[in-house]
C-alpha cells in the first residue's frame, strides 16, 4: 500500500494549471500509467532475451515528460538523451512503434536500426533519443536556431540527466543559446546519480542546485520538484513563455528519481545507493500514486476509474508485444538507407557526396 501523501500544490494555482479541464487532468495519468507499463513489459521482454543492445528505464520519472511536454505547442520541439522511451510516448507515439524499435523490427519508429536509445518520431516533432551523454545539448540548440532563422515562435526543450552537466558539449552549447538569444530551454532531469555515482561526488555546483552553472552565461535557470505534474508545468511554462516572447534560453533543473539502475546492465544499483533509500521514493515520492492520490482528493476520478486506466495500459502494453513480436526484421537491403536524406532522395549533392562535407 502507498504511503504517498498529497497537499495542495500551490502551482494548482498557476495560470497554466487553471485553465486544465478534468480530461486534461486524467489524460496525464493516464500517460504517466501507460509509461509505466511499458518499461515494466519492456524489462521482462528484455529478461527474456527478446531484445539486445541497452535498455535504460524511466520508472520513477514520469512525471518530469509528461508535464512537460504537455506545455508545448505546435511549434515546440522535444530532443533528449538515452533514457527515451517516456518523452516518447508523452510525445504522442505509439507503443507498438516504441516496442517493435526495442525489439529491431522493420515496423519500429527507427526502422528497427535505433533501437532503445533512438526513438524518432519528427512528424510529432520528436527528435530523439541521443546515445552519446551531452550529444542532444547542442543539437537542442541548433532547433532552437533553426527557429528563430525561420522566425518562427517556438522552443525546444532539452532534456539530460545530471551526469551531463560536465560535458564539454554541453557547456559550449550554453554559450551560443545565451550570445544568439535562442529559445532553448534545458532541462535537467535531476535523478541524483550519474550511472553509479552520485551528484555530490560527481559533480561542483551552488548550494542552489546544477542550474545555477547558468549564472556564468547570463541565463535564466530554476530549480524545482519533478514529482508533481502541477509544478513542472508551472515551471516549465514560464521557460516556455521566455523563449516564445524574449527568445531567451532557461536551464531547469527537476528533481526525480530512478527506481532502477543506469540501464538494466547495472547490476551494482542498490550498492551505490541503499535499498531503504529506494523504498523510500517508492513509497513517498512515487509520481503516479502523488497525481493519482490529487485527482482523488480533487474527486475528478475514483477509484474504479483509476483501476481501468491501469487495465488498458496493460491490454495496450500485451498488444504491443505482440506486435513486435509478429514483425519483420529489417531486409539486409536496408542496411544503407536513412544514413543520408540526400542519398535516399537521390538530390545532386547525394550524387556527388557534397553532403559530407
Amino acid at each position: 500500500m502507498s504511503t504517498d501523501t498529497v497537499s495542495p500544490s500551490p502551482h494548482a494555482e498557476a495560470e497554466i494549471n487553471k485553465s486544465l479541464s478534468n480530461e486534461d487532468k486524467i489524460k496525464f495519468l493516464r500517460d504517466m500509467v501507460r509509461i509505466r507499463r511499458f518499461e515494466q513489459i519492456s524489462l521482462k521482454a528484455y529478461q527474456q532475451g527478446k531484445m539486445g543492445g541497452f535498455l535504460h528505464l524511466y520508472i520513477g520519472q514520469e512525471s518530469v515528460a509528461v508535464g512537460s511536454i504537455s506545455v508545448c505547442g505546435e511549434n515546440d520541439h522535444i530532443i533528449t538523451a538515452y533514457r527515451d522511451h517516456g518523452h516518447a510516448l508523452a510525445s504522442g507515439m505509439s507503443m507498438n512503434e516504441c516496442m517493435a524499435e526495442l525489439f529491431g523490427k522493420a515496423t519500429g519508429c527507427s526502422k528497427g536500426k535505433g533501437g532503445s536509445m533512438h526513438f524518432f518520431a519528427p512528424a510529432k516533432r520528436y527528435w530523439g533519443g541521443h546515445g552519446i551523454v551531452g550529444g542532444q545539448t547542442p543539437l537542442g540548440a541548433g532547433i532552437a536556431f533553426a527557429l528563430k532563422y525561420q522566425d518562427i515562435k517556438g522552443c525546444c526543450l532539452c532534456y539530460m540527466g545530471d551526469g551531463a552537466v560536465n560535458q564539454g558539449a554541453f557547456h559550449e552549447a550554453l554559450n551560443l543559446a545565451s550570445l544568439w538569444d535562442l529559445p532553448v530551454i534545458y532541462i535537467i532531469e535531476n535523478n541524483g546519480y550519474s550511472m553509479g555515482t552520485s551528484q555530490k561526488r560527481s559533480s561542483a555546483y551552488p548550494e542552489a542546485g546544477l542550474a545555477a552553472r547558468a549564472e556564468a552565461y547570463g541565463m535564466d535557470w530554476d530549480v524545482a520538484n519533478g514529482e508533481h505534474i502541477y509544478e513542472v508545468r508551472a515551471k516549465t511554462w514560464e521557460a516556455v513563455q521566455r523563449a516564445h516572447e524574449q527568445s531567451r534560453p532557461t536551464i531547469l533543473e527537476l528533481a526525480t528519481y530512478r527506481y532502477y539502475g543506469h540501464s538494466v546492465a547495472d547490476a551494482n544499483a542498490q550498492k551505490y545507493r541503499t535499498k531503504e533509500e529506494i523504498e523510500k521514493y517508492k513509497n513517498e515520492h512515487d509520481p503516479l500514486n502523488l497525481w493519482r492520490n490529487t485527482l482523488l482528493d480533487e474527486g475528478v476520478i475514483t477509484e474504479d476509474l483509476a483501476k481501468e486506466i491501469q487495465q488498458e495500459a496493460n491490454e495496450e502494453a500485451d498488444a504491443s508485444i505482440k506486435f513486435a513480436e509478429d514483425s519483420p526484421f529489417p531486409e539486409d537491403s536496408a542496411m544503407l538507407q536513412d544514413v543520408y536524406w540526400e542519398v535516399d532522395n537521390d538530390t545532386e549533392s547525394g550524387k556527388t557526396g557534397r553532403h559530407f562535407f
